[in-house]
């Protein structure tokens, strides 16, 4: 096709290729959308629709003080005049300008349902009522100074402007949020104090980088308050780019009640999220549907179910007029921590999110682009220094317009008997009036529009005031517009004067937090846990349970049972030296045979399970094998993501693990007095302390024993008793105890150990009864 179309040629000045048509057509397109539709101009910081909405309602009087109008009308002047798309589109942009839970600073006051926050929509047009806020005036005040240049509307018909004269940079004070074709907005609103003070210093010291704009403006500062959490190196970063997230979370309280009862109450919530949804939230957690295709519910359900009950009692959503949010969450129980509550809910809900910053925007060249902060407001200054230049030179020609009239009035005033003359005798008394008294045609025919008993009554004294104040201004005029420093400084004077009339207190805290991490994914709950000898594991709520009625698969018994906790992670030790980590709340529970542990792990061909281990992280395990090395490890350090395990224990061929043995940390210290006792296939004793062991994270370990030829390392037992028990089995099948002490057997680690003299082969050790 691409060879095809290589050898076509245009066929004629009228006639393209249907490629390049195509292409042609979809760029245009893509930046009628950019341009026309979802961007915002970093001069305004207003996209199309908004402008003419703004513009119309100017039009039409609606100024604050003004009696506000249907909505509906509102609407029919802005498409028939300036925007012909649906009224839905120019409805829904205008009640967005009006809902002060979306913008920080609104520029139209609604009368009626305008939506709330919940999401619940706006009533129809013909129920509201809409004029302009006091604020809309730093948009539209000077829009009739000759700041900004106006073209045709669709039809011709009218004039619209191309952009509003901001003031400020509202492009930053009330943020934008848009979808273009092949690039997306999303800007922040910020605080107007904060800005103008950043513009403010930017205009005196050019040159500014981001970094030390961000010393005025702190972040962002939604409308609806919240906290952001992210580390100020990361904002410096985020803006100096001008795209990334913020990390935003909802502000609460913990308020005391009586008996040691508490209860928290969130009144900001993150933007894009409302009490509704957070309630919606909690209500899928606790009481879950299975999942499409599923007749019941997944144990991730099961599990968040059973933490939310355990730590929420109840939840109600208290908001109304006076507190526009006001969630109230009431604990399980008063013993749960605060803290870690609200970062439960937090990472469960979307009491905690992202928030994206994406400062995309039309620039003053009329192009779309990333901006980092530094670039907006510099292009914005640079605009309103255009505009303040257009409003002094348009301001300058009016004021020498009225001087020269004022002048030709005076003339006419200090001549009025001789102007009479000329204007009763000549049939054409303009050209003898410019003759006779050396004025302009303006000023002719400004004296002859004046009627006769008014040129008689001119008051001198009045001519003379008017006119001296004009040359005034027109000296300061002229000034400033030759002075740039002048220039700057009064545009200074006016940016001070709105900060002051419309600035406000930061509603949005920055204060950096860690993020909300869920750290307990179930709740802490006793469980026991039930390995049978073919690799069958389940689970049975609850310690210290009769298992003496536990059925198993035809041939299978049981190998280990373990009591934990639902919260502690469950490790599985193989017979190649290799762990795996399981969650234990996964693992089913009720009268089943349970799940085969080899479906939850990468458990490799020829492997068995060697035990189960739990605790908390810090809790410690002896691990030893048939020969004679062992060391000490940590639970956390057995831990891993990787299904298919981790190599903890190396082993040499034919060497097999002894199933290992829960330690206290206190047993390692050296005066602890607890000892670690050793058994050889050749019946020979060792105990040395057990503070001589090494704490690793992995490897073969410390030699214990040593071991003549032939022999292996068979039985271990720590214990700070002074004597023990040895038990063995006769030839004929009897079974033998001899209690030794341990200081009998005690010696260095690695020693060979003491040989015993038994009637039978050793069976194991224990710890002596009344020890």
């Amino acid at each position: 096709m691409n060879e095809h179309t290589d050898t076509l040629a245009v066929l004629g000045d009228d006639h393209l290729l249907l490629g390049q048509y195509a292409e042609r057509a979809y760029l245009e397109y893509a930046m009628s959308v950019v341009k026309g539709r979802a961007l915002p101009d970093v001069a305004d910081g207003q996209k199309p629709v908004q402008r003419r909405i703004l513009y119309a309602m100017k039009d039409m009087g609606l100024s604050p003080n003004a009696k506000p109008v249907k909505s509906a009308r509102v609407v029919g002047e802005i498409l028939g005049k300036y925007h012909p798309h649906g009224d839905a589109s120019a409805y829904d942009a205008m009640v967005r300008m009006a809902q002060d839970f979306t913008l920080r600073y609104p520029l139209i006051d609604g009368v009626g349902n305008f939506g709330s926050r919940d999401g619940d929509g706006a009533a129809a047009m013909r129920y509201t009522e809409a004029r302009l806020t006091p604020l809309a005036e730093l948009l539209l005040s000077e829009i009739d100074m000759g700041t900004v240049d106006f073209v045709p509307n669709y039809d011709g018909a009218f004039e619209e402007p191309t952009v509003l004269p901001a003031r400020l940079p509202m492009v930053l004070l009330n943020g934008a949020s848009g979808i273009a074709v092949g690039m997306a907005t999303e800007i922040p609103s910020h605080n107007l104090a904060e800005v103008t003070a950043a513009a403010i210093a930017l205009l005196k010291k050019p040159g500014l980088d981001t970094a030390a704009l961000m010393e005025y403006i702190q972040g962002p500062d939604f409308a609806g308050g919240g906290q952001i959490i992210t580390p100020r190196a990361d904002l410096l970063a985020i803006y100096a780019a001008g795209r990334g997230s913020v990390r935003v979370r909802a502000r609460y309280e913990v308020e005391k009640l009586a008996r040691g009862q508490w209860r928290v109450v969130v009144r900001e919530l993150p933007p894009g999220t409302s009490a509704q949804k957070i309630l919606a939230s909690i209500e899928e957690q606790t009481n879950p549907k299975p999942k499409a295709g599923k007749k019941t519910l997944s144990q991730e359900q099961q599990n968040t179910r059973a933490l939310m009950l355990s730590l929420l009692e109840r939840v109600r959503d208290e908001s109304d007029s006076e507190a526009p949010v006001r969630l109230v969450f009431e604990p399980k129980s008063s013993r749960i921590d605060p803290d870690e509550f609200m970062n439960t809910l937090m990472a469960q809900t979307g009491l905690e999110g992202n928030v994206s910053l994406n400062l995309v925007m039309m620039g003053r060249d009329n192009r779309p682009a990333q901006k980092n902060l530094a670039t907006i407001l510099q292009e914005w200054l640079d605009f309103r220094v255009h505009t303040v230049t257009r409003r002094l030179q348009h301001r300058l020609s009016q004021v020498e317009k009225r001087i020269h009239i004022l002048a030709g009035r005076m003339t006419a005033f200090l001549h009025i008997d001789e102007v009479i003359r000329v204007i009763r005798e000549s049939d054409e008394p303009k050209p003898e009036l410019m003759a006779a008294f050396a004025l302009s045609e303006t000023q002719a025919e400004d004296i002859l529009e004046i009627r006769l008993r008014q040129l008689a009554r001119l008051e001198w004294i009045k001519l003379e005031t008017e006119l001296n104040k004009l040359q005034e201004e027109r000296d300061g005029l002229n000034h400033l517009l030759q002075d740039e420093g002048a220039k700057k400084r009064q545009i200074i004077k006016e940016m001070q004067a709105d900060a002051k009339q419309f600035g406000d207190a930061r509603r949005t805290l920055i204060e950096e937090a860690e993020r909300a991490a869920l750290t307990q994914t179930t709740a802490d709950e006793p469980i026991t846990l039930i390995l049978s000898q073919q690799g069958w594991l389940r689970a049975r709520a609850g310690h210290n349970l009769d298992l003496s009625q536990t059925a198993y698969k035809e041939g299978d018994a049981e190998q280990q049972v373990l009591e934990g906790r639902t919260v502690w992670p469950l490790v599985v030790l193989d017979s190649h030296g290799r762990t795996y980590t399981i969650d234990a709340a996964e693992i089913p529970g009720g009268r089943g045979d349970g799940v085969p542990v080899a479906s939850l792990i990468g458990l490799p061909v020829g492997a068995k399970i060697v035990a189960l281990m739990t605790g908390l992280p810090e809790q410690h395990y002896l691990l030893a094998h048939s020969g004679g090395y062992g060391f000490v490890a940590r639970l956390a350090d057995m831990l891993g993501r990787v299904k298919a395990g981790k190599v903890v224990v190396t082993l040499n061929a034919a060497e097999q693990l002894l199933p290992p043995v829960p330690l206290a940390a206190a047993w390692l210290a050296a005066d602890s007095g607890v000892h670690l006792l050793l058994a050889s296939s050749e019946q020979r004793l060792l105990a040395f302390d057990l503070s001589e062991l090494k704490v690793m994270a992995k490897g073969r370990g410390l030699q214990l024993m040593n071991l003549a030829d032939g022999s292996h390392l068979a039985h271990v037992l720590v214990t700070a008793a002074a004597r023990f028990v040895v038990s063995s089995q006769g030839k004929r099948g009897g079974e033998y105890r001899d209690i030794l002490r341990v200081q009998d057997i005690r010696h260095k680690r690695g020693h060979k150990g003491k040989p015993l003299n038994l009637s039978g082969s050793l069976s194991g050790l224990a710890e002596a009864d009344g020890d």
